[in-house]
């Protein structure tokens, strides 16, 4: 894993050099074993280096024969079939390198050939043109701007703006989004002026300037397939095996993140199934007695599969000092307390692994979640109600204005989710596999573990995974009023005492007990941050920190979030030693 930054330049312009090595600084926790750059007359390419595959000679960028130019963040994990498959002369045993060969034989259908995770850009001399991609579930980020000096590109925002050629200023559309369903959609970010490469994207650009834009979806617009319940089991043993197995080559330490919850599970079981190596596992727990903690579960499982296990304490404590420094890691914000978690398991993991495997996508694409099976239930048993469509803020009077347009994005997502032949299930799967796996649980997942120099390994977000998994019939993923039916019953089949059928409880953090204890002392102090005072009425703000009912608790969360976030991204001041001195600024008070 690593850090890609880049520009391609219009006519008549120069690249200023002091914003490259801005660039490169301010991408090195993402590449802290060394760095590249290639520079011409029309491009600059910068790359900053974790080295996991190729330790000696996989430094980026790297070029072809042919003058060809590729810098990338990823992991190409068919590297090895396609190196037997194409003709191609290839310089290092990098994996990335597979991604430029496919390129220079396949143009620009290069990604189609490419299973893995991957940021990149290649420059092609002789066409002048830089081709920018995303892989197609958006597991590694890529963000871009159009200026008057070109387009720039970068794995983060923050690199785009700390290069000093663009602005953080808040988009308020995005910024109404982020507060009622505590992620962004979209190409738009939060800054106004710098976008997303969506997943899947293509994007070819010629003197600064985009000239065509392709996406390789990451989901089969076929129907669902035609398949029994024992072949389906056999089948999906075969394939998530597989994937598995090329999720863990890796020339350094790897271990995973087991939170004792199905899917992690079964990853668990896959992984001690396809290698010899004793599986090293790290689950959080938490010292509330209000949240459901599955760490004994994963205990458990850890003991049943010989894994070592390191169960993480995530206290009170962690959330008053640590939140702080979380934030400061989420340039590309979401409300998702799951990154107090993910934070604090990846600092741990750090100390001995560089490549921790985790099990996001499996909800997605076994149809997990609660509100999936109420989207295929008849209106009259409480179905077809459209998700994300009551967020808590709007519950309250906290808001000045309500925001009009907080969920154009989601309707998008649902528009173009409908295609042909797709059931309900699959429709529902399908929106959440465009906006809230890559633009939340995605960027979670990278931004804490890169903020730790670890790379996120996610083996259900696989395409042949995803191919399968996407179009079984609904009653292999919704039975009995368990969703992920099929992905259970295999785990069943391997552990029985698993407690495969057990129903999901969900992921719970107890950030608003945590609040709740310290309420008085950061109402007042949240009502008077800049941020929060732009859209919400102060004199409110405490009562709602005092108050216990749910809605109240994640309306807070929210907006210390917000305010948070707002401090340090926005206005650029620094952060405390813990919460409550990251909210005083004598700038303001």
């Amino acid at each position: 894993m690593c850090g890609v930054a880049g520009i391609s330049l219009r006519q008549g312009c120069k690249i200023p050099s002091e914003s490259l090595k801005k660039f490169i600084d301010s991408l090195k926790h993402r590449g802290p074993d060394g760095n590249g750059q290639e520079i011409t007359d029309d491009i600059a390419l910068l790359h900053t280096r974790l080295a996991i595959i190729d330790l000696e000679k996989g430094d980026q960028p790297i070029t072809n024969r042919d003058g060809v130019i590729l810098v990338a963040n990823g992991e190409i994990y068919n590297d090895l079939e396609l190196r037997k498959e194409m003709q191609f002369s290839y310089k290092t045993g990098s994996d990335c390198e597979s991604a430029l060969a496919a390129y220079s034989i396949y143009g620009e259908r290069f990604s189609e050939k490419l299973r893995g995770m991957w940021g990149l850009a290649i420059f092609d001399p002789e066409s002048k043109e830089l081709v920018v991609s995303r892989d197609p579930f958006g597991i590694k980020p890529l963000y871009y701007a159009e200026t008057d000096i070109g387009f720039l590109f970068a794995s983060e925002p923050r690199a785009l703006i700390q290069s000093g050629l663009v602005e953080a200023e808040l988009n308020q559309k995005a910024r109404d989004e982020l507060l009622t369903i505590q992620f962004t959609t979209g190409r738009e970010t939060i800054y106004r002026g710098i976008y997303r490469i969506v997943p899947g994207e293509i994007l070819i650009v010629r003197h600064g300037k985009i000239i065509k834009r392709t996406i390789h979806q990451a989901l089969p617009s076929a129907p669902q397939i035609k398949i029994d319940k024992k072949d389906a089991l056999k089948k999906l043993e075969d394939i998530l095996f597989e994937s598995v197995a090329l999720h863990q080559r890796s020339d350094v330490p790897y271990g995973m993140f087991l939170s004792g919850g199905i899917d992690s599970t079964a990853l668990l079981v896959a992984m001690s199934r396809v290698s010899d190596k004793s599986v090293h596992a790290y689950t959080a727990s938490f010292d509330s007695p209000n949240v459901y903690d599955e760490s004994s579960n994963a205990t458990e499982m850890a003991k049943i599969m010989g894994a070592k296990h390191e169960v993480v304490s995530v206290s009170e404590e962690d959330f008053w000092s640590m939140l702080p420094l979380v934030i400061s890691t989420l340039d590309d914000p979401i409300i998702d307390y799951a990154v107090l978690p993910t934070f604090k398991l990846a600092s741990v993991a750090s100390n001995e692994m560089k490549v921790i495997l985790s099990g996001e996508g499996g909800d997605e694409l076994f149809a997990g979640y609660g509100r999936y099976r109420k989207a295929i239930r008849p209106w009259w048993l409480g179905g077809s109600k459209a998700m994300r469509s009551n967020p808590s803020i709007l519950q309250t009077d906290v808001l000045r204005e309500l925001p009009l347009y907080w969920r154009d994005g989601i309707k998008r997502a649902e528009l173009n989710s409908k295609k042909d032949g797709r059931s309900a299930l699959q429709v529902a799967q399908a929106i959440d596999c465009q906006d809230w796996l890559p633009n939340d649980l995605l960027i979670k997942l990278d931004r804490c573990l890169m903020a730790h120099s670890v790379e996120g390994r996610t083996p259900f977000l696989d395409p042949v995974v995803a191919s399968f998994a996407f179009s079984l019939p609904d009653n292999l993923k919704v039975r009995g009023g368990r969703g992920k039916w099929l992905l259970r019953r295999w785990l069943y089949e391997q552990v029985p005492t698993s407690s495969a059928f057990e129903r999901k409880r969900g992921f719970t953090v107890p950030v608003g007990d945590w609040i709740s204890k310290r309420a008085n002392v950061l109402g007042p102090l949240v009502a008077k941050q800049p941020g929060v005072c732009e859209i919400c009425k102060p004199e409110i703000i405490p009562k709602l920190f005092e108050d216990r009912r749910p809605i109240a608790r994640n309306a807070s969360w929210f907006i210390l979030f917000y305010a948070l976030w707002h401090n340090y991204h926005i206005l650029g001041l620094p952060i405390g030693e813990n919460i409550a001195e990251s909210l005083i600024s004598q700038k303001y008070l």
